[in-house]
């Protein structure tokens, strides 16, 4: 496997579709590399920034999108392109240093949220807690590079992490909303490019706010039951209840006289 294009640029830090068609043997998780084609489509409307191509914000972006697309479908973190496999580290918001092992085996959502009231990361698995984020975000959970403070070794970024969530979060129905997180990282990394270790600070309390402002379905069924409920009581006391007086008063037997002067529905009940 070549390691640069001519441009002698190393693949982890080129284009996702590079790294895939470069990685041959690799061990894909669901037996085929991904498809990032709805994703870049989406990529281009919803970006905030549009980086020259080689400049130190694309070679950044792209390193860590290559190590997302490696984290999520390579099962075997030692055909990790993007990292220093035997040195790597990560944490998040200064929590535990975890391995590319680890990672591999939980996946980055399960190791990046600490335990919140609307995320477990004990209670989910590295499919279990995909499957959440590409349920609420089907046109896709989006990645980019906003800024970046300082070149390697030593690299401090800003960025953004985003949906438009028009699907569904742990039974809470979609919003339509933009839904985002803004962090920063600090990467050091190798004289080739390679991710050594990887720090992640971000506040993730709105994100989850916004995840979990629709209903869920026992308030709609609690919704519907309230409208029944006034829907009968207006039977009994308004419209519904004055058809049912016409109607009762069109059974009446014939022997009976209607006055003209206290019938207004007279045409009706002839």
């Amino acid at each position: 496997m070549t390691a640069t294009k001519p441009n002698n640029l190393p693949l982890w830090v080129q284009d996702r579709d590079t790294v895939i068609a470069n990685s041959t043997n690799a061990e894909w998780r669901y037996g085929k590399p991904p498809d990032y084609t709805e994703s870049k489509e989406g990529l281009a409307k919803e970006s905030t920034c549009n980086h020259p191509e080689g400049s130190l914000e694309d070679l950044v972006q792209n390193l860590v999108r290559s190590f997302e697309l490696e984290v999520s479908f390579k099962t075997n973190p030692t055909q990790w392109l993007s990292v220093v496999n035997d040195q790597f580290r990560m944490s998040s918001n200064g929590g535990k240093d975890y391995k590319a092992e680890d990672v591999a085996v939980a996946g980055t959502y399960n190791l990046f949220i600490t335990d919140t009231e609307h995320y477990k990361p004990r209670e989910e698995t590295f499919e279990s807690s995909g499957k959440l984020f590409r349920t609420a975000f089907p046109k896709g959970f989006l990645w980019e590079v906003l800024e970046v403070y300082s070149s390697p070794p030593n690299v401090t970024f800003k960025w953004r992490h985003w949906g438009t969530f028009t699907g569904e979060y742990k039974g809470h129905a979609a919003t339509g909303e933009t839904v985002e997180i803004i962090g920063m990282s600090l990467a050091r990394v190798s004289e080739d490019l390679k991710i050594i270790s990887v720090e992640h600070y971000f506040d993730n309390t709105a994100f989850f706010t916004k995840l979990t402002s629709g209903s869920k379905g026992n308030d709609s069924n609690s919704q519907q039951t309230a409208n029944i409920n006034s829907y009968a009581s207006f039977g009994s006391s308004g419209l519904w209840g004055m058809i049912k007086r016409i109607w009762s008063w069109k059974q009446q037997p014939e022997n009976v006289k209607l006055q003209t002067a206290t019938c207004p529905f007279r045409s009706l009940v002839r």
